[in-house]
């Protein structure tokens, strides 16, 4: 444990330098003439192998690994200019972002290479005008997951040994996104390069070299529903009629104004579809959706993967009997069921986020009453619309916006 703080204030300066993975690294002249001059560096241990032959004799070398505190009060213990070797190039999920996050006043000059996607689009000859970088290493799927619901015609990923590349054909497969196809580069620039594409059952079953990243082009665009058809859902055995139906649930969306919202619970899922549209159309959004019934969990997984939604967390408990503090903090909120409770439900979610957006959609008269009465008291504006599709029930969709 350090026992000095970090001090933000002092200046630094440092020099990154972006390198690939070859034997000899391909360092420009100017570089050369600034290794000579400096005696501080740093980089991981991968970097240092790499370089060590062409830096001074004399020189000091600060590991980059485990707590960015300890490293930044390394730096600290030195007034000269630090030299940094990173991979390819350093504001590429890299460490020059680190570096600026922890030390935004330090002056910084970069000197950047190729990043490995960028490798590996050129070794493949590739045109990579399109493409849409993202990064799962030691990250969520998140990053992904959106750009697979946009359906990006070129994505390059960052892996890591857990999200490798069998991982990823293995997800791409779950969720039906089977019109790709995926190129993988191992060991870039290295003695052990290899680059090889493969259809995404094949890649499912394979190993790789730790050191790799992923292209994933798609073969074909796939038709797309603007606003899925009821029947397409799986539903409760025997319950067809327990969904929102689509026409419901396009102006459910919109009454919702989900474009700019972050977290999205949709409580009282049932089958899903509310969450499964939502996320289609507002991939970025971090949903929950809470369901009671345990069948529902099944139901609602068959759902995201039939119709392409990965990134839905679904939460299988009574919405009462939860650590509602356990979870992301909601903009917007959609109660589709309430349990005859939702007078409870409203200052349940109210308390964790007192400007929360409210949205219900109404059958029952007691049920737009309570909704209205509570809001309005809470120093809400609603705003209501009449809904009624074929024979079924007129429905009344209630939004709630905090004056």
């Amino acid at each position: 444990m350090c026992k000095k703080a970090f001090d933000k204030t002092h200046c630094f300066d440092f020099y990154i330098v972006g390198i690939g993975n070859h034997s000899k690294p391909i360092i420009s002249k100017e570089v050369l003439l600034l290794i000579q001059n400096t005696s501080v560096f740093s980089g991981g241990k991968r970097h240092y192998k790499l370089v060590k032959s062409i830096l001074p004799k004399k020189h000091t070398w600060i590991e980059i690994s485990g707590r960015m505190d300890v490293v930044l009060l390394k730096y600290g213990e030195y007034k000269l200019p630090i030299m940094i070797f990173a991979s390819g190039d350093p504001f590429f999920y890299g460490f020059g972002n680190t570096l600026k996050r922890y030390m935004p006043e330090a002056k910084i000059k970069s000197f950047p290479y190729f990043n490995s996607i960028q490798r590996l689009c050129q070794k493949t000859t590739i045109d990579y005008s399109l493409l849409r970088s993202v990064s799962v290493h030691g990250r969520s799927w998140s990053a992904l997951d959106i750009a697979l619901i946009h359906e990006e015609p070129l994505i390059g990923v960052l892996t890591d040994n857990k999200k490798t590349p069998a991982a990823i054909a293995a997800r791409l497969l779950k969720y039906g996104f089977d019109n790709y196809k995926i190129t993988v580069g191992e060991e870039l620039d290295g003695e052990n390069e290899k680059i090889n594409t493969y259809d995404l059952i094949e890649c499912k079953f394979l190993t790789h070299q730790n050191l790799n990243c992923v292209l994933l082009e798609r073969k074909f665009a796939k038709n797309s529903f603007f606003g899925i058809p009821d029947a397409e859902f799986i539903s409760l055995p025997n319950r067809s009629n327990m969904i929102t139906k689509m026409p419901i649930r396009l102006s459910t969306l919109n009454a919702l104004q989900l474009k700019n919202a972050v977290t999205f619970w949709d409580i009282g899922s049932c089958t899903g579809s509310v969450a499964i549209e939502a996320k289609k159309h507002f991939p970025h959004l971090d949903i929950i959706a809470f369901e009671k019934r345990e069948e529902c969990g099944e139901i609602i997984q068959k759902n995201k993967e039939q119709f392409s939604a990965p990134g839905i967390k679904v939460v299988i408990d009574d919405f009462f009997d939860l650590n509602l503090s356990e979870y992301p903090t909601p903009d917007v909120v959609f109660i589709g069921g309430h349990g005859n409770r939702l007078k409870e439900m409203i200052h349940k979610v109210y308390a964790l986020n007192p400007s929360v957006r409210f949205v219900t959609n109404a059958v029952k008269e007691t049920t737009s009453s309570t909704f209205i009465n509570e809001l309005t008291q809470l120093e809400y504006s609603i705003d209501s619309m009449n809904i009624q599709v074929n024979e079924h029930n007129k429905i009344t969709i209630h939004s709630a916006v905090k004056k």
